[in-house]
């Protein structure tokens, strides 16, 4: 199993829409071959911050199945605009 880690610097103002955009993207990424689970965590010290956890079977189930997919267009639409700067993903066995 791998675990995908990307802190999420959300524009200030802009949590309430981000969560709510999350919500929606959520199915998208729970219908992908390889996913396992995911969190999403919101930063106690910086309200505009959160971390999203993956777990994914392989790291070519994230890098290559979800995010070379149709479906990744879908959830980069929902969410990309959200960030910044854009996150910094990470990989972990």
């Amino acid at each position: 199993m791998i675990l995908e880690v990307a802190t999420l610097n959300v524009k200030a103002g802009m949590e309430f829409e981000f969560e709510q955009k999350f919500i929606q993207a959520s199915s998208i990424i729970e219908s992908m071959k390889g996913y396992i689970s995911h969190e999403l965590k919101k930063c106690i010290e910086k309200k505009n911050q959160y971390l999203l956890l993956v777990n994914w079977n392989t790291l070519e189930d994230h890098e290559i199945g979800f995010r070379k997919s149709p479906e990744y267009q879908d959830w980069k639409s929902l969410l990309h605009h959200f960030y910044e700067p854009f996150p910094e993903v990470l990989h972990y066995s």
